[in-house]
């Protein structure tokens, strides 16, 4: 989607700077990125590059050092309620309420959210066709696989609609069908007019479902581009991004690993 300067961006990152106190390097460090209405893009970056860090400041769920986080034109700091009613996120920790059934999360999310029962509903029957939780939605998060798990977290961030849709490594624990639904689904969600952005390390998996990608390596974002413009594929797209990264894990990088998980 090209850009319009009379659309108001789904995600509007400016100078975005997050330090550990532990750390001696920024997490992330002066990264920008400007996201519009229908368009998937695709975080890249090995493990470690800065992409949770990044999604997490962006949603909110971690403070951050200095620059500016605006999603749909809200800005994260000063109307994070506003902002948050705005976006789904699906983290790669599935952190849910193991105790409720997946019908009860979902209804959670819901009631969360403000979605009417009636909405909730037709909206319900439509994320089944793609997820197929079938009587298992009645049944203890508990007793989910990985996979099942992340189906439940998907229909949960998508119960109300929202114009901005999050997700850190989506793929990871989908079987190969739901994988496809999911990515079919994608394009159709893009297609109404909203804004998806998710984190992967596999840079032909970006390539199937978006047509934009920014690679992120230890913190600095290093490339922002369009498949269409860079003309490869295959064995090439990964020598490509390869060449942009490095793939070896440096001091700095398993520093802020340690201090991610501590803070």
């Amino acid at each position: 989607m090209s850009e319009n300067i009379h659309t108001i961006p789904a995600i509007e990152i400016t100078e975005l700077v997050k330090q550990y106190p532990s750390a001696d390097a920024p997490a992330v460090d002066r990264f920008s990125l400007v996201c519009y209405p229908g368009e998937i893009v695709g975080l890249l970056g090995h493990n470690g590059a800065g992409k949770s860090t990044t999604l997490k400041c962006l949603t909110g769920m971690l403070p951050f050092t200095s620059g500016s986080i605006k999603i749909n034109g809200f800005d994260i700091k000063t109307s994070p309620v506003k902002a948050k009613f705005t976006f789904g996120f699906v983290s790669d920790k599935h952190d849910v309420f193991v105790k409720m059934t997946g019908i009860q999360y979902v209804n959670f999310m819901a009631d969360a959210y403000g979605v009417s029962k009636s909405e909730r509903a037709a909206r319900l029957g439509e994320l089944e066709e793609v997820f197929c939780l079938g009587d298992r939605l009645n049944e203890p998060i508990s007793t989910y696989s990985h996979g099942m798990r992340q189906k439940v977290c998907m229909m949960g961030s998508l119960i109300h609609r929202p114009k901005l849709w999050i997700l850190d490594e989506p793929m990871i624990g989908l079987d190969p069908l739901t994988s496809s639904k999911v990515s079919e689904f994608m394009k159709q969600y893009a297609d109404e007019g909203n804004c998806i952005l998710f984190s992967s390390h596999n840079i032909n998996s970006v390539q199937k479902i978006c047509k934009r990608a920014v690679i992120i390596n230890k913190g600095k974002k290093i490339d922002d581009f369009r498949f269409d413009e860079i003309s490869l594929s295959g064995d090439e797209l990964e020598d490509y991004f390869l060449a942009r990264t490095s793939a070896e894990v440096n001091a700095d990088t398993a520093k802020n690993d340690e201090a991610a998980q501590n803070e």
